[in-house]
């Protein structure tokens, strides 16, 4: 008896992967096949949140991309991809097409890591050291940027500062603003203390903030993180301060 069972239930699913190679994977059946649904996945929505799946839809409805109805034989996911990479806040867009008649968007945001306020604009740099636009709906807790930036010195220096700063566990928390003066000097704003610290020239960044950690460990942990106004380490071996 479960012997006979066992033989009916093999023969269905041989006649049911029959049924489908037939209509499926006939050339026939896959060129009349139409797109039935659209399927968007913004990916990592839970940390960024600033594309939604009605912006992709639309972005691609304006360029005359959106797949429903289409004869799924002419939807290219190529063109889609394409058009879906010209908007700079998406660092990815994967597209693909099932056999059920699902075309599936997937797209990956870009990471801000720095807000960037220079005299003329006002901009993310992102974790592979690129512009992105400020996106309306949502602002990034990074740290801020401002004073005298041009491109080149936001996407190269102040995005290796910035990522030397996220790797240092105490860095990070601890450094909120930088500011470039006319000069070229970095002053930077601690979340912990009521100073302001002079870095100098970026290019000595590791060097001074080490000289600043051992200050911060032998220094104000002793008389008080309020005690100076100001933390120059622009001089090479020492940490000049002023009092409030």
């Amino acid at each position: 008896m479960f012997k006979k069972i066992a033989l009916i239930l093999v023969i269905i699913l041989i006649l049911a992967y029959l049924a489908f190679t037939v209509f499926y994977l006939n050339p026939r059946s896959k060129k009349d096949l139409l797109c039935r649904e659209l399927r968007i996945e913004v990916a990592d929505t839970l940390e960024r949140h600033y594309l939604t799946e009605n912006e992709i839809k639309n972005n691609i409805s304006k360029a005359g991309l959106l797949p429903v109805g289409k004869n799924l034989a002419t939807v290219s996911g190529t063109a889609i991809e394409n058009k879906l990479k010209e908007n700079r806040l998406i660092k990815r867009a994967e597209c693909y097409k099932t056999v059920d008649g699902t075309v599936n968007i997937k797209v990956y945001q870009r990471i801000p890591i720095l807000r960037i306020f220079s005299t003329k604009e006002n901009y993310y740099i992102d974790n592979e050291g690129e512009k992105m636009p400020v996106p309306d709906n949502f602002s990034a807790y990074v740290p801020v940027a401002s004073g005298f930036i041009n491109d080149e010195y936001a996407k190269k220096q102040l995005y290796e500062f910035t990522l030397f700063l996220q790797r240092d566990k105490f860095w990070n928390s601890q450094i909120k603003q930088i500011y470039v003066a006319p000069n070229g000097d970095v002053e930077l704003t601690p979340a912990v203390g009521n100073h302001q610290i002079i870095l100098g020239k970026i290019e000595n960044y590791k060097e001074n903030l080490e000289k600043l950690r051992l200050f911060y460990e032998k220094g104000l942990s002793k008389v008080g993180w309020n005690k100076y106004s100001v933390i120059n380490l622009k001089f090479k071996n020492q940490v000049v301060c002023t009092k409030k």
